[in-house]
């Protein structure tokens, strides 16, 4: 279970280099590889249209659904959502009162067993045996949610741990999810906490269970001990199993850990069908970019398009809010970033637009075999790229985040192409040969998806850090800002096209310093009349003025000053603070190390 949570404008993005650097400068762990996540898995989870009611009728339709129409283009994993132990059904949170009632369908070592008034065929030890075969049947796999820990209900009646000599009073600790306290949470520290874990899961490789995902684990508190034992608990079981963790976010510096020991983690909390938390997803993506692997995935969620909330549980019955224009940007997001794709609407009431986001064929090959996948230009028009395997093709995505119309563009260069034909992967069609500059105008929320086929290549211009030698950190626009007069300011390397710089020679030993992220010149606010102490510094379009073009002087330390040329101050980080989002200003040049940069390539 998931937790809740300008007239048209014409842009040209002037730049991005064709190669990420990883942020951390690290590498990404070994993801961890049982053999069934080494493509982002894709399916269908029932918590978005039915909340905890979900019956088996109701899983065997969909399923039914997804062999008849899905099943061709790599859908395979139908995912009962939570609570399918808990006793009949309703709109609230499916919780026990203070005396653990109403009772859960549970075996007497302590393993929740399914409700049967929901799933009859899981009458006495069935389980989801029966269901799980019927799917199986169709061609599909079988996944169901869990809530981290052992039951409350089996503490309180100190069941015996099976195959052992331990209890459950033993093995708990006091923790439990804000939004459902039916479990403790496992003592780690305890072999019988991992004896339970294995019992679990030699019970549900008994029933054919192929993907579980569980919850109250990734956060509001990332459980490391508990994440290896479900982990280890699937590699004892004998049967393959994915291990999806949630909810979100999962903080970023459990990154190595999680790529280790799951396939997919969420990284924010519940997504619904509304344009504030989809767009947020945009930095929340390219944060994570560093740490996709083969078998190790971020999860940006279910996806929230179709029929929702059918019985809750946010808002009433309905078809997605988001506009058809929003469903296929999420869709191109989701793909060029190799997102998990977990639908959640209601598949047996998909209509024909619905089921057309599912089907695309290129679209879906972008998110199952892609690699390199990148964010080139970030703000408000954004490009992101991947390389087509065994090709000098790329796959390149266009976003238009704004409210109105605009064009966005991708200068070839910065992938090595001076020329290439391209084909619209949504639409099929061809869209002929393009020069130097590839440009699509786009909706309001929009997005295009495209495969480029070079015809000529052309070096890849280069792209500096500037690092400040007091900080060790880079000239940064403060929140990959595109417009006019965003504050510079020094950052954390992290790899970031708004971190990035291109040098352009403009005669007499001046250069001007242009944003890879925006295109826009650094720039002495105030234009070339600016010429006071501690006047910021900005991004401003390129217009050829003084306060625009810089020199580089090697004061004899191995750095440089970097001198505007209207002023003849130098690039200063304010006050030598060495934080990160400290403004950068002019100031009258003097020895300090905050005016000392190295200009390294990346």
């Amino acid at each position: 279970m998931r937790r809740g949570r300008l007239a048209a404008a014409t842009v040209l993005i002037l730049a991005a280099a064709a190669g990420i650097v990883v942020a951390g400068g690290g590498q990404p762990a070994m993801a961890w590889n049982n053999g069934v996540a080494n493509t982002p898995p894709m399916g269908w989870n029932s918590y978005d249209s039915y909340n905890w009611n979900v019956t088996e009728a109701q899983v065997k339709a969909n399923a039914d659904y997804m062999r008849d129409n899905l099943r061709q283009y790599g859908w395979q994993y139908i995912v009962i959502d939570w609570a399918w132990y808990y006793p009949g059904s309703g709109t609230g949170s499916p919780n026990q009162d203070a005396n653990l009632n109403p009772r859960l369908r549970m075996d007497a070592n302590g393993r929740l067993l399914p409700d049967t008034t929901r799933f009859p065929s899981a009458t006495g030890t069935n389980g989801f045996k029966p269901l799980a075969d019927y799917i199986h049947a169709q061609g599909l796999k079988f996944g169901i949610h869990l809530m981290r820990g052992i039951p409350r209900q089996a503490v309180a009646d100190n069941v015996p741990i099976l195959n052992t000599s331990y209890r459950a009073n033993q093995i708990n600790n006091t923790t439990t999810a804000a939004w459902l306290n039916l479990n403790w949470g496992l003592n780690m520290s305890h072999a019988g906490a991992q004896a339970y874990l294995d019992s679990l899961f030699a019970l549900y490789a008994s029933w054919g269970v192929d993907y579980v995902k569980v919850d109250d684990i990734a956060a509001p508190t990332y459980r490391q001990s508990e994440v290896d034992g479900y982990r280890l608990a699937i590699q004892r079981s004998g049967r393959p199993m994915v291990l999806s963790l949630s909810p979100g976010p999962t903080p970023l510096s459990a990154a190595g850990h999680v790529t280790a020991n799951a396939h997919m983690w969420r990284i924010v909390n519940d997504l619904w069908d509304n344009w504030s938390s989809l767009d947020a997803l945009f930095d929340v993506l390219r944060d994570w970019t560093p740490h996709r692997s083969t078998g190790a995935w971020p999860d940006p969620d279910m996806i929230p398009i179709g029929r929702l909330s059918k019985q809750g549980p946010v808002g009433s019955p309905r078809y997605s809010n988001l506009t058809a224009d929003e469903q296929r940007t999420l869709m191109t997001l989701w793909a060029i970033n190799r997102a998990p794709l977990m639908w959640g609407g209601n598949l047996t009431e998909n209509r024909a637009a619905e089921l057309a986001l599912m089907t695309n064929a290129g679209v879906l090959a972008v998110d199952q075999n892609s690699t390199n996948n990148r964010q080139l230009y970030g703000g408000t028009y954004q490009v992101w790229a991947a390389d087509v395997p065994g090709s000098s093709d790329r796959y390149i995505a266009l976003f238009n985040r704004s409210a109105a119309t605009a064009t966005v563009s991708l200068a070839l260069a910065d992938l090595g192409i001076g020329s290439a034909t391209v084909s619209n992967l949504w639409t099929g069609g061809s869209l002929g040969t393009v020069t130097t500059t590839f440009s699509q105008s786009l909706p309001a929320h929009g997005a295009g998806l495209y495969r480029i086929t070079p015809q000529t290549t052309v070096p890849v211009p280069a792209t500096y850090n500037l690092v400040a030698r007091h900080s060790g950190k880079v000239a940064d626009i403060y929140n990959a800002a595109t417009t006019d007069g965003a504050n510079a300011v020094q950052w954390t390397s992290n790899g970031q096209a708004n971190q990035r710089w291109r040098f352009t020679d403009v005669g007499g030993g001046y250069y001007t310093i242009v944003s890879v992220n925006s295109g826009k010149c650094l720039d002495v606010y105030g234009g070339a009349s600016a010429t006071g102490n501690g006047v910021r510094i900005d991004q401003w379009t390129c217009n050829g003025g003084t306060n625009q073009q810089w020199r580089l002087q090697d004061p004899g330390t191995g750095y440089v000053n970097v001198i505007a040329r209207h002023s003849g101050k130098c690039l200063d980080v304010t006050g030598a603070s060495t934080a990160d989002g400290a403004q950068l200003v002019q100031w009258t040049c003097g020895s300090g190390t905050n005016q000392q940069w190295q200009r390294r390539q990346v």
